[in-house]
């Protein structure tokens, strides 16, 4: 997985007044959840372009104040009317202690369902793996060239070296629906053989 680095400065005042302050200032307030201690900082807005808009997962090193430490995006809130960031938790992590993150997939192939007139339906965008820092994939890579109508991926059907799949093993991940065409076609024939 590719590494990120990201400068921020340290939060001296935190609330609501401060908080506001910074976002004002094209900020966004962030906080580094530890074993130890919670890290309060922040980040230029525009600084999250790279990581938050982007189809792969990273690793962040984050420069507080010359202090590099390494971390996992855990969560971002977005404002609900202007979409912009408002927060950003990120977690410390330590190459010897598995990780949990939540990694896009990516689909290529072209499907013999949908060149017969199927329909690709992709059900989960994302999936929460668990691995050492070293072996997280920055996706994970799905082909569906084989999937005929009707067919899917499921969850357990996936498997990617080292890693852990932690969403239920029957979950659909995507799948060849069948379309109206489809439908009608078959139909046809299935009437013709009569």
């Amino acid at each position: 997985m590719k590494t990120i680095e990201i400068k921020g400065s340290l939060r001296t005042e935190l609330g609501k007044k401060s908080s506001k302050q910074i976002r004002q200032a094209d900020s966004v307030p962030c906080v580094i959840y530890g074993k130890e201690e919670n890290i309060h900082f922040s980040v230029l807005e525009l600084d999250f372009k790279k990581l938050v808009y982007t189809n792969e997962a990273h690793l962040v090193d984050l420069n507080i104040d010359g202090n590099i430490y390494k971390t996992i995006l855990q969560d971002i809130q977005f404002h609900p009317v202007s979409d912009r960031i408002i927060h950003v938790d990120f977690v410390k992590i330590f190459d010897y202690k598995p990780v949990v993150i939540s990694v896009p997939i990516s689909i290529h192939g072209d499907s013999i369902g949908v060149m017969a007139g199927g329909k690709l339906s992709i059900k989960r965008r994302t999936l929460k793996i668990k691995g050492l820092p070293k072996y997280l994939p920055e996706f994970v890579s799905i082909d569906i060239t084989n999937l005929k109508i009707n067919d899917s991926v499921k969850v357990g059907d996936l498997a990617v070296d080292n890693i852990e799949f932690l969403d239920m093993k029957k979950s659909i991940v995507v799948t060849i629906a069948t379309s109206r065409g489809a439908q009608k076609a078959e139909s046809e024939a299935a009437a013709g053989k009569k």
